[in-house]
């Protein structure tokens, strides 16, 4: 069955905010090759045209269409009223978009669009599907008693009552979703994140970019993500000096930015780390595709992780990972597959033990990288938007016989 699909997103290529953006992407461009329509209504900084949308963006069959907005307060309480303004915007869109296009069902990503989302499914008589990507109870592991927090809470937990369809990124996130909005899990759907190797090209000179942070006789381990709590980074800095005794020429690379970052910088000089390493700041993805090619080693720390998209990221370019043994990392790097290395999650001195182990031993590092290799290609994005449309199917089937009986 061929649907017609508007999907809804706060960031879309170029507007990059996080994993969100490159998962949309892949996902519509894949749904468009196995023959469905898409458009993308998402956001952009541009000056708006008459019926609010910026020109649209083409590519086969998607189409991507953009309200202006500008760029978003850090501070939490003013962001939650930009995003019901950006909701105001994007339902004006959408209904825009409606007078000439007839969608099939409307797929929404996380609760800052679920406003628009919702509201276009009831205005067009459509399905609504909703992917949770993480959730606030998550991210502050469980603390949402407190504005903004209660209320990104409360829409989450509304948003997932609401929809037609939940897809969600790994069994962990469906366990916890339907646990913590008291939800039937058979409502809640498992569809990974994928990764498409072929995109993960490094630029430049490889070898000039690893003499920048190592000797040759140096062992490097990259730390790479949003720079918050929940990433876990401080239990990687934590790990670092008692590594640095025992293994010796060790450097380390923290790349990406975020609110936790100056407190991370504060802890690595307090640990005597500053001469043994680096802050990268925010970088663009040629510069990360390289960062894992002249790595020894990458390691995800996470403390809540819905998926593990940078362990992916990783395998996928032959630099082997250590990742905390949590959330939907035990699904990218199962127990009993020789694939990459786990620690106890939130315990810095077992990581130290995992990172000595990993630096020491070559021939275990390339063991992992081999198996690995083959371990990514089950997070194909043809795949996962065929599972995808599995459930468009399931929900434009009743909702077409409603439609015809309705004529």
């Amino acid at each position: 069955m061929s649907n017609r699909v508007l999907i809804l997103s706060w960031e879309y290529p170029p507007v990059i905010e996080g994993g969100l953006a490159r998962h949309v992407r892949k996902l519509a461009e894949a749904l468009v090759r196995r023959g469905a329509t898409v458009d993308v209504l998402t956001r952009g900084n541009e000056q708006r045209s008459e019926n609010g949308l910026r020109g649209l963006d083409e590519l086969g069959g998607l189409r991507v269409h953009r309200v202006r907005e500008p760029t978003w307060p850090r501070d939490l309480d003013r962001f939650v009223a930009w995003v019901q303004q950006m909701n105001e915007d994007m339902l004006a869109a959408g209904e825009a978009l409606a007078q000439e296009t007839s969608y099939d069902l409307i797929h929404g990503h996380d609760w800052l669009v679920a406003h628009a989302a919702a509201a276009l499914s009831e205005r067009l008589e459509v399905p609504y599907v909703t992917t949770i990507h993480a959730t606030e109870h998550g991210r502050h592991q469980g603390w949402v008693e407190d504005h903004p927090q209660s209320h990104i809470h409360s829409v989450e937990r509304w948003m997932a009552h609401r929809a037609d369809a939940v897809i969600v990124c790994s069994y962990y996130m469906r366990g916890h979703v339907a646990d913590i909005f008291d939800i039937d899990e058979r409502r809640v759907a498992v569809i990974p994140n994928g990764v498409d190797p072929s995109d993960l090209r490094p630029s430049g000179d490889l070898g000039a970019m690893r003499r920048e942070f190592a000797a040759p006789h140096e062992k490097l381990v990259l730390l790479v993500g949003r720079l918050v709590y929940e990433k876990g980074f401080q239990l990687a800095l934590d790990a670092l000096p008692g590594v640095i005794q025992r293994v010796g020429n060790v450097r380390f690379l923290v790349a990406g930015s975020g609110t936790h970052e100056a407190e991370l910088r504060s802890q690595a000089k307090r640990l005597g780390l500053s001469e043994h390493g680096t802050f990268l700041g925010w970088i663009g993805d040629d510069v990360l595709h390289s960062l894992y090619r002249i790595s020894d080693l990458c390691v995800v720390p996470s403390i809540y992780e819905p998926f593990g998209l940078v362990a992916l990221e990783a395998m996928a370019s032959g630099c082997p990972c250590i990742v905390a043994d949590t959330g939907g990392l035990r699904e990218v790097v199962p127990v009993g597959e020789r694939v990459g290395l786990r620690f106890n999650g939130g315990d810095a001195e077992h990581l130290g033990v995992m990172i000595e182990r990993l630096l020491v031993d070559d021939g275990l590092r390339d063991r992992l990288v081999t198996e690995a290799s083959e371990h990514v290609l089950r997070f194909d994005w043809d795949d996962i938007a065929q599972r995808t449309c599995g459930i468009y199917d399931e929900l434009a089937e009743p909702a077409a016989r409603e439609g015809a009986g309705r004529g």
